[in-house]
């Protein structure tokens, strides 16, 4: 199975304008805390707090400063924000700890055993950004995640772990976009005989670089390679960087991948993707 769906959710459920009717939790403005600012509708992460204001980055990267206070939902329920270290009132749970994902962290829960049902990537980086953001999610769910070293082998992989209704594979595949290698391959694989025990999603950049905002690097867009280039070494020239082999190339990905946080520092064409791929697997 095959999409290119976007995959989210509505981040304006809730009853914001009944707040005064009832006592409203206390949160803590946490840094990479995702809040929404009920008036103006900006939905973003915590990326500083000074001078009783707040400031939230979307996820396109743009920043806008509140007061803090009142006016702010998070997931859809109204809460008054104020500055770290002061407590959370009322013990609403709004200030509970979330993992790099986004999620609610769970305390204390030691790593499942594996799942039969695993998670395939196209090579080492995918698989390490995978892990900055989403490793204490799959390790809660006991979702393993492997790499293919390029699509080509998926195929081969596939017909070598026999997906089954218990055995489900999700792939998340580079620049699956209509008429790319990548996106014949998920078809003819699609069209097998895995069916609904796999599914093949993907993201639309050559390489998963790209699925790092730019403004993290002080980018205002990723640099546009020639075809006759090989992409990653192309990138590393174009920033300036060392590119002379392929160790250069390792340590600039260790320098991008040094400026994620959390998930609000990639696109959200690679966010939905990957957290449709842990539902499907986790939905055995």
């Amino acid at each position: 199975m095959v999409s290119f769906d976007r995959y989210g959710q509505d981040v304006l459920s809730g009853d914001w304008r009944s707040a005064g009717k009832r006592e409203v939790p206390v949160a803590e403005a946490v840094r990479d805390l995702v809040v929404e600012e009920a008036a103006s509708g900006w939905c973003g992460a915590v990326v500083r707090v000074e001078n009783r204001t707040v400031e939230l980055e979307d996820r396109h990267g743009r920043t806008r400063v509140f007061p803090l206070g009142g006016g702010f939902l998070i997931d859809g329920e109204p809460v008054v924000l104020q500055p770290p270290g002061k407590g959370t009132g009322t013990g609403s749970g709004h200030g509970r700890a979330r993992t790099a994902s986004g999620s609610f962290a769970v305390d204390n829960a030691p790593a499942r055993v594996a799942q039969a049902s695993r998670i395939f990537v196209e090579g080492r980086h995918d698989a390490e950004l995978v892990e900055r953001v989403w490793g204490d999610d799959l390790r809660v769910e006991g979702v393993v995640v492997e790499y293919l070293e390029g699509v080509d082998h998926l195929a081969d992989a596939l017909a070598e772990f026999s997906p089954g209704p218990t055995r489900r594979v999700g792939v998340l595949v580079d620049h699956l976009v209509p008429g790319s290698k990548e996106s014949r391959i998920a078809n003819e694989i699609g069209r097998g005989t895995h069916g609904g025990h796999v599914l093949i999603l993907g993201h639309p950049y050559v390489d998963v670089w790209q699925a790092v905002k730019p403004s993290r690097l002080g980018l205002e867009a990723w640099p546009v390679i020639p075809r006759n280039v090989e992409w990653k070494h192309g990138i590393c020239q174009a920033l300036g960087w060392p590119h002379r082999d392929q160790a250069d190339v390792a340590r600039a990905w260790k320098r991008i991948l040094g400026t994620v946080r959390s998930y609000a520092d990639l696109e959200p064409s690679l966010l939905g993707r990957v957290e449709q791929l842990i539902d499907f697997v986790t939905g055995v």
